[in-house]
Parts: structure tokens; C-alpha cells; sequence
């Protein structure tokens, strides 16, 4: 991921990631988990190069505080978000929640993103929070990764409506089912799981194309 992000180091504009960077994000007030430090120092590279890092939280984002929007110049998203580039519309979000059928994890997602319950669990110690949010990490991923969704991959049907409003590309995460669909005047597009086969989105002004990353 660093070697791909110092490949457009030089010559991006903005760089969008559309949540789940990490395995887990919980983060409290004093401590920064050491797995996840070269990955944190570069984006602080990005920033300091004047290049706009656009960050949205997905599902295994538990709890972000500061540190991204201070410490890093990273701009945090917590919703779905509208964005004009080079006068294309673009509709941008992770994609959880999306899906109506998808019940048990909208009770979840009310219960993890709740303040008073993330502040509760800050103050469990870091290294027995750190884990119980591993395994709990590992499972939602496991989850999502065999889910059937319906048609295409459940978020497709919003992608549709995003489009009939006006978007020209609707961009989701989450459900790790890469695609690249046309409809009408606009395309969905969702990247598919890195862990998977690595790859990014490119916008040249013109055209967004999905490249595989080596």
C-alpha cells in the first residue's frame, strides 16, 4: 500500500480512501496501536506535499477522535459524500448500511458508532481493547466476505439511484465484490478487497479506470 501511494506521491491531486484502511481503527486519546505507524507517517507525508488525503470511515473504523484531522492534515468523513472533479459528479461513501436486507448489521453499526458506548469502552485497557477489536474485526470480515447481497452486490440499487440523480460515478467499499457497472449516463464502481488483489481507482479528468496493483 505505501509502495502504491509513493507512486502517486508526486503527481496526485487527492487521494480518497473509502474506509477500512486498517484492519480496525480504535482510537484512543493517548495511544496509537504500533502495527499501524508506517502507514500513518506516510499519509503525513501526503499531506505535507499539499496533497488533499480524503478519508471516509467504514465498518471496522470503531472510533476516530483527532488524530487523523490534527496529526495527519487528513480530512475525516463520517457520511457519505458529494464531490465535482473536473466537472464530473462523483458520489463517494463506504457502502455499509446501504443494504436493506442487511438487518443484523444495522443494529450493530447503531451500537458501535453510539458516543457513550465507544467512550466506555476507551477505557478498557489498550491491549485487551486492541484484541477483543481483532477477533471482532476478523468475524465482520468473514461475514461480509460470504454475504450474498442480491443483485449484483446489494448497494447496486443505490448506486442506481445516485446515478438517476445525476452522478456520473457512484463509488462504494465494503462489500469486497469488485465491479465496474455501466447504467444509464453513469458507472458503479466498488474496488473489491485488497487482501484479495490490490488495486486502485484512477481519475484523469476524463475517465476512471480500476488498475491492478503488480
Amino acid at each position: 500500500m505505501i509502495e502504491l501511494l509513493e507512486k502517486f506521491s508526486d503527481d496526485a491531486e487527492e487521494i480518497f480512501i473509502l474506509g477500512d484502511l486498517f484492519d480496525y481503527w480504535f482510537e484512543y486519546r493517548k495511544v496509537i496501536q504500533k502495527d499501524f505507524i508506517s502507514i500513518l507517517y506516510f499519509l503525513k507525508k501526503l499531506s505535507d506535499k499539499n496533497i488533499k488525503v480524503h478519508y471516509l470511515i467504514g465498518n471496522h473504523d470503531f472510533m476516530h477522535r483527532n488524530f487523523f484531522a490534527e496529526y495527519l492534515n487528513v480530512k475525516i468523513y463520517e457520511n457519505d459524500i458529494e464531490y465535482s472533479i473536473n466537472g464530473k459528479k462523483f458520489y463517494l461513501g463506504h457502502g455499509d448500511g446501504l443494504v436493506k436486507n442487511d438487518i443484523g448489521y444495522l443494529i450493530l453499526k447503531k451500537i458501535f458508532r453510539n458516543k457513550s458506548i465507544q467512550n466506555i469502552y476507551s477505557f478498557i485497557h489498550p491491549d485487551l481493547g486492541i484484541s477483543i477489536a481483532s477477533r471482532t474485526s476478523r468475524t465482520s470480515r468473514d461475514y461480509t466476505s460470504t454475504k450474498s447481497y442480491g443483485e449484483i452486490d446489494g448497494v447496486f440499487e443505490v448506486a442506481k439511484q445516485k446515478i438517476d440523480m445525476g452522478f456520473d460515478f457512484v463509488l462504494f467499499g465494503h462489500t469486497h465484490k469488485r465491479t465496474f457497472e455501466k447504467y444509464n449516463n453513469g458507472i458503479y464502481i466498488n474496488l473489491g478487497s485488497w487482501l484479495d488483489k490490490p488495486c486502485f481507482g484512477q481519475f484523469d479528468g476524463t475517465e476512471f479506470q480500476i488498475k491492478d496493483w503488480k
